[in-house]
């Protein structure tokens, strides 16, 4: 029987960038990437723990997906992951959906773990690690575009986050080492990869420390720009905390260093910070973002925002509507609060907040950024921007799309220009998601 491995992916960058070392490690043993599921012999879910309505998801999924055991009694199943690290008992013995469990720091171990499947055998291993990065190993590329890409810098986290389960299911925070970071992007670039995203949970804490030498975020960075200055690099995620001037200068330095930074805040309020245990105040994060554009100017600023966390009043609701009033975001990821099992504010916090109010209180959110956003789009009508063409509009063949350095959408007439170009366009009009232009004349 045809080895064919189907991966689908729920979460983050992270884990995008997870399913491709996992297909590296199984096209090492013979494996083929398919994206046909029927044609699948091993089926695996990498999966999301951060939210409630991310488990739910893959819970649904794993059950419609049920049939295809009946169909083919031969057909592996596996979870990896987060959800797969936190969730192990219950995936296996009392749903009885898969046969393969497997977290994030065991990737190498998978083929092991399918021989133990196919001989009939329950397999797991969901060990973190305080060493492993996937450092040696060279990812199989399965975004769809090949032009933009991701490259992990570190995996783990010790930002111990009340509401955050991420340092339990991917252990504490390991840096890997640089020039295996240098390696992957030159690959990339060789291949005709014109973007890449660095990686980890934290990028600000990147530590690489070798015969009394330390290479930091900043330093890191600068390296990874002067592979080619037809490279853009961008970077995610930065923490409010530490987030340095050191960092914003490397990157005002480097015209290939991508205008956007990811900054979340999570809330306006003082109070709350201090419950989420963030490390920093309201006052910190307004500063930070007064140095983003004192350094960077023109730089783009998104963010994440989590409405009716423990205790939330209606005053501090509108401590965090007034910062993103001020700040002025250009995109955001916005959530409702849910109580993870295992974190801090699940042990020692009352999730009081009334759902309903919940809701109402992230429309709020949602419907204040909808018009920020729209904002900033429009702000960007009769400048011009030089994109990099990731391939055709989803609408016609006759115009290409891409994304600017701020991370905005641009759709422009294709003319004579094709994906991996860098073009300059001038903006025209906008809708509420995507920027319109046409090619600047030079």
């Amino acid at each position: 029987m045809a080895k064919n491995l189907y991966i689908e992916t729920y979460g983050c960058q992270m884990n995008v960038a997870d399913s491709e070392v996992v297909a590296s490690v199984l096209t090492d043993k013979g494996f083929k990437v398919t994206n046909d599921i029927n044609t699948a012999s091993l089926i695996l879910i990498n999966t999301c723990s951060i939210r409630e309505n991310a488990e739910k998801r893959i819970w649904n999924r794993l059950k419609a997906i049920r049939h295809l055991k009946k169909k083919n009694k031969g057909l592996i199943v596996g979870l990896i992951g987060c959800m797969a690290e936190r969730l192990r008992e219950e995936v296996l013995e009392k749903e009885q959906l898969v046969d393969i469990v497997v977290g994030p720091d065991a990737y190498r171990e998978l083929p092991l773990l399918i021989d133990e499947a196919e001989s009939g055998h329950k397999a797991v291993n969901v060990l973190l690690s305080r060493e492993e990065t996937y450092a040696d190993i060279s990812p199989v590329r399965m975004d769809q575009n090949g032009v933009s890409s991701f490259v992990s810098i570190m995996r783990g986290c010790n930002n111990m986050c009340a509401y955050c389960v991420v340092p339990y299911v991917r252990g504490a925070e390991r840096s890997r080492e640089p020039e295996s970071v240098l390696r992957e992007v030159r690959q990339l670039f060789e291949s005709g990869y014109r973007e890449v995203t660095l990686l980890g949970q934290n990028v600000d804490s990147y530590r690489w420390e070798n015969n009394g030498s330390l290479i930091d975020f900043p330093q890191l960075l600068e390296r990874v720009a002067q592979v080619n200055p037809l490279m853009r690099v961008r970077f995610s995620t930065s923490h409010p905390k530490d987030i340095s001037d050191d960092l914003l200068m490397t990157i005002s330095r480097h015209e290939n260093i991508c205008r956007h930074i990811h900054l979340p805040a999570q809330s306006g309020s003082t109070r709350i910070l201090k419950l989420m245990n963030r490390e920093y105040t309201r006052e910190w994060y307004m500063d930070r973002i007064n140095t983003i554009r004192n350094i960077i100017p023109g730089c783009a600023v998104s963010t994440d925002m989590i409405s009716g966390f423990c205790t939330e009043t209606d005053e501090d609701h509108q401590a965090s509507l007034s910062l993103m009033e001020w700040a002025g975001f250009d995109f955001a990821y916005m959530f409702k609060y849910s109580e993870r099992p295992g974190t801090k504010a699940a042990k020692k916090l009352k999730d009081d907040v009334p759902d309903d109010v919940k809701t109402a209180r992230l429309n709020e959110v949602i419907s204040l950024q909808n018009r920020l956003s729209g904002k900033s789009k429009r702000n960007d009508i009769g400048k011009v921007f030089e994109v990099l063409v990731e391939g055709f509009s989803k609408r016609s063949g006759d115009f290409l799309s891409g994304r600017t350095s701020q991370n905005k959408i641009v759709v422009f007439p294709k003319e004579n220009k094709r994906k991996g170009d860098y073009v300059k366009v001038f903006i025209e009009r906008c809708t509420s998601a995507t920027l319109i232009g046409t090619i600047a004349a030079y």
